[in-house]
Protein backbone atom coordinates (compact mmCIF):
# COMPACT_ATOMS: atom_id res chain seq x y z
CA UNK A 1 0.00 0.00 0.00
CA UNK A 2 1.66 3.02 -1.19
CA UNK A 3 1.07 6.30 1.55
CA UNK A 4 0.33 9.60 -0.61
CA UNK A 5 1.21 13.03 1.48
CA UNK A 6 -1.21 15.79 1.36
CA UNK A 7 0.93 18.79 -0.52
CA UNK A 8 1.95 21.37 2.38
CA UNK A 9 0.11 25.09 1.29
CA UNK A 10 2.18 28.23 2.08
CA UNK A 11 0.51 31.84 3.05
CA UNK A 12 2.39 34.33 0.47
CA UNK A 13 3.95 35.56 4.14
CA UNK A 14 5.68 32.16 4.57
CA UNK A 15 7.02 31.76 0.81
CA UNK A 16 8.65 35.60 1.05
CA UNK A 17 10.42 34.64 4.18
CA UNK A 18 11.70 31.03 3.00
CA UNK A 19 12.39 32.89 -0.18
CA UNK A 20 14.84 35.35 1.51
CA UNK A 21 16.67 32.62 3.44
CA UNK A 22 17.08 30.08 -0.06
CA UNK A 23 19.70 29.59 -1.79
CA UNK A 24 17.91 29.15 -4.43
CA UNK A 25 14.94 30.88 -6.32
CA UNK A 26 11.59 29.39 -6.06
CA UNK A 27 7.55 30.65 -7.60
CA UNK A 28 4.70 30.53 -5.49
CA UNK A 29 1.42 29.44 -6.78
CA UNK A 30 -1.70 30.06 -4.41
CA UNK A 31 -0.03 28.06 -1.87
CA UNK A 32 2.54 25.97 -3.54
CA UNK A 33 6.28 26.27 -3.84
CA UNK A 34 7.50 25.38 -6.97
CA UNK A 35 11.26 25.17 -7.32
CA UNK A 36 12.43 27.15 -10.47
CA UNK A 37 15.21 24.66 -12.43
CA UNK A 38 17.85 26.09 -13.76
CA UNK A 39 18.53 27.70 -17.48
CA UNK A 40 20.50 27.09 -20.01
CA UNK A 41 23.33 29.04 -22.28
CA UNK A 42 20.75 29.05 -24.80
CA UNK A 43 18.08 30.45 -22.57
CA UNK A 44 21.04 33.16 -20.98
CA UNK A 45 22.22 34.48 -24.27
CA UNK A 46 18.84 35.50 -25.63
CA UNK A 47 17.35 36.70 -22.21
CA UNK A 48 20.47 38.92 -22.20
CA UNK A 49 20.33 39.99 -25.73
CA UNK A 50 16.83 41.11 -25.57
CA UNK A 51 17.35 42.56 -22.01
CA UNK A 52 20.64 44.64 -23.44
CA UNK A 53 18.86 46.22 -26.29
CA UNK A 54 15.66 47.10 -24.85
CA UNK A 55 17.95 49.03 -22.01
CA UNK A 56 19.67 50.45 -24.98
CA UNK A 57 17.22 51.41 -26.93
CA UNK A 58 14.56 52.79 -24.58
CA UNK A 59 17.52 55.20 -22.80
CA UNK A 60 16.59 58.29 -21.56
CA UNK A 61 13.22 56.95 -21.99
CA UNK A 62 10.53 56.55 -18.88
CA UNK A 63 10.79 52.78 -18.97
CA UNK A 64 12.79 50.27 -16.45
CA UNK A 65 13.89 47.03 -17.97
CA UNK A 66 14.71 44.00 -15.43
CA UNK A 67 15.69 40.60 -15.65
CA UNK A 68 15.45 37.59 -13.94
CA UNK A 69 16.03 38.16 -10.57
CA UNK A 70 13.28 40.86 -9.78
CA UNK A 71 9.96 39.18 -8.50
CA UNK A 72 6.33 39.79 -10.14
CA UNK A 73 3.45 39.15 -7.86
CA UNK A 74 -0.08 38.47 -9.20
CA UNK A 75 -2.59 39.68 -6.50
CA UNK A 76 -5.50 38.20 -8.55
CA UNK A 77 -4.49 34.81 -8.86
CA UNK A 78 -2.00 34.63 -5.64
CA UNK A 79 1.36 34.14 -7.82
CA UNK A 80 4.80 35.10 -7.38
CA UNK A 81 7.17 34.81 -10.19
CA UNK A 82 10.53 35.68 -12.28
CA UNK A 83 10.08 36.64 -15.63
CA UNK A 84 12.71 36.73 -17.88
CA UNK A 85 12.68 40.33 -19.00
CA UNK A 86 10.07 42.72 -17.34
CA UNK A 87 9.62 46.48 -18.72
CA UNK A 88 7.51 49.11 -16.70
CA UNK A 89 7.02 52.55 -18.09
CA UNK A 90 7.59 55.26 -15.28
CA UNK A 91 8.21 53.88 -11.75
CA UNK A 92 7.45 50.32 -10.18
CA UNK A 93 4.73 49.49 -8.31
CA UNK A 94 6.09 47.27 -5.51
CA UNK A 95 4.34 45.09 -3.28
CA UNK A 96 5.94 45.57 -0.30
CA UNK A 97 8.34 47.89 0.98
CA UNK A 98 11.03 46.33 -0.42
CA UNK A 99 12.48 46.69 -3.84
CA UNK A 100 12.48 43.44 -4.81
CA UNK A 101 8.61 42.98 -5.72
CA UNK A 102 7.28 44.81 -8.76
CA UNK A 103 3.22 44.57 -9.64
CA UNK A 104 2.98 47.03 -13.01
CA UNK A 105 4.66 44.97 -15.75
CA UNK A 106 3.38 46.42 -19.64
CA UNK A 107 5.78 43.95 -21.20
CA UNK A 108 6.91 40.98 -20.14
CA UNK A 109 9.01 38.08 -22.14
CA UNK A 110 9.90 34.77 -21.90
CA UNK A 111 12.54 32.20 -23.20
CA UNK A 112 11.04 28.67 -23.89
CA UNK A 113 11.96 25.38 -22.17
CA UNK A 114 11.14 22.27 -22.70
CA UNK A 115 9.52 22.33 -19.37
CA UNK A 116 7.91 25.64 -19.06
CA UNK A 117 6.67 26.47 -21.98
CA UNK A 118 3.04 24.92 -21.70
CA UNK A 119 2.95 26.63 -18.79
CA UNK A 120 4.79 30.08 -20.05
CA UNK A 121 1.72 29.69 -23.07
CA UNK A 122 -1.13 28.76 -20.87
CA UNK A 123 -1.72 29.36 -17.13
CA UNK A 124 0.79 31.82 -16.93
CA UNK A 125 -0.29 33.89 -19.88
CA UNK A 126 -3.38 33.92 -18.14
CA UNK A 127 -2.10 34.90 -14.94
CA UNK A 128 -0.14 37.99 -16.61
CA UNK A 129 -3.43 39.18 -18.67
CA UNK A 130 -4.84 39.68 -14.97
CA UNK A 131 -2.10 42.95 -14.88
CA UNK A 132 -3.74 46.24 -15.45
CA UNK A 133 -1.01 48.04 -17.07
CA UNK A 134 0.13 44.33 -18.91
CA UNK A 135 0.24 45.04 -22.69
CA UNK A 136 2.53 42.83 -24.54
CA UNK A 137 3.76 39.14 -23.97
CA UNK A 138 6.64 38.08 -26.19
CA UNK A 139 7.96 34.28 -25.97
CA UNK A 140 10.90 33.43 -27.81
CA UNK A 141 11.98 29.82 -28.67
CA UNK A 142 15.37 28.37 -27.34
CA UNK A 143 15.38 25.40 -29.69
CA UNK A 144 14.66 27.59 -33.28
CA UNK A 145 14.13 30.51 -34.68
CA UNK A 146 10.48 31.37 -33.64
CA UNK A 147 8.95 34.38 -31.89
CA UNK A 148 5.52 34.72 -30.35
CA UNK A 149 3.95 38.18 -29.65
CA UNK A 150 0.80 38.66 -28.12
CA UNK A 151 -0.44 42.62 -28.08
CA UNK A 152 -3.44 44.06 -26.35
CA UNK A 153 -5.38 46.29 -28.41
CA UNK A 154 -7.78 48.91 -27.92
CA UNK A 155 -10.48 46.51 -27.65
CA UNK A 156 -9.03 44.78 -24.74
CA UNK A 157 -8.19 41.97 -27.61
CA UNK A 158 -4.79 40.17 -27.84
CA UNK A 159 -3.99 39.71 -30.76
CA UNK A 160 -1.15 37.05 -32.08
CA UNK A 161 1.83 37.29 -34.65
CA UNK A 162 4.32 34.76 -35.02
CA UNK A 163 7.79 35.12 -36.58
CA UNK A 164 9.91 32.12 -37.98
CA UNK A 165 12.01 33.07 -40.28
CA UNK A 166 15.97 34.22 -40.65
CA UNK A 167 15.16 37.88 -41.54
CA UNK A 168 12.15 38.27 -39.26
CA UNK A 169 12.57 41.46 -36.78
CA UNK A 170 10.67 41.97 -33.83
CA UNK A 171 8.76 45.30 -33.52
CA UNK A 172 7.11 46.25 -30.29
CA UNK A 173 3.49 47.75 -30.59
CA UNK A 174 3.43 49.43 -26.97
CA UNK A 175 7.20 51.35 -27.38
CA UNK A 176 9.13 52.56 -29.72
CA UNK A 177 11.68 49.05 -30.36
CA UNK A 178 12.66 46.86 -33.01
CA UNK A 179 15.32 43.69 -33.08
CA UNK A 180 16.53 41.57 -35.47
CA UNK A 181 16.54 37.78 -35.14
CA UNK A 182 20.31 37.97 -35.80
CA UNK A 183 20.24 40.22 -32.81
CA UNK A 184 17.91 38.41 -30.88
CA UNK A 185 19.56 35.00 -31.74
CA UNK A 186 23.35 36.30 -31.25
CA UNK A 187 25.18 33.83 -29.50
CA UNK A 188 22.74 31.08 -29.71
CA UNK A 189 24.02 27.57 -30.87
CA UNK A 190 21.07 25.33 -31.61
CA UNK A 191 22.87 22.22 -32.07
CA UNK A 192 23.20 22.77 -28.05
CA UNK A 193 19.50 22.53 -26.66
CA UNK A 194 19.75 20.16 -24.15
CA UNK A 195 17.54 21.29 -21.08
Amino acid sequence: MQLQTKPRFYSPEEYLELEEKADYKSEYRDGEIVLMTGGTTNHNEIALNLAANLKFQLKRQNYKVYMGDVRLWIPRYRQYTYPDVMVIQGKPVYADRGTTTVMNPMLIAEVLSRSTQNYDQGDKFKYYRSIPEMKEYILLDQKQLQVIQFVKNEQGKWILTEYETEDSVLRLNTMDFEMSFADIYEGVDFADTEE
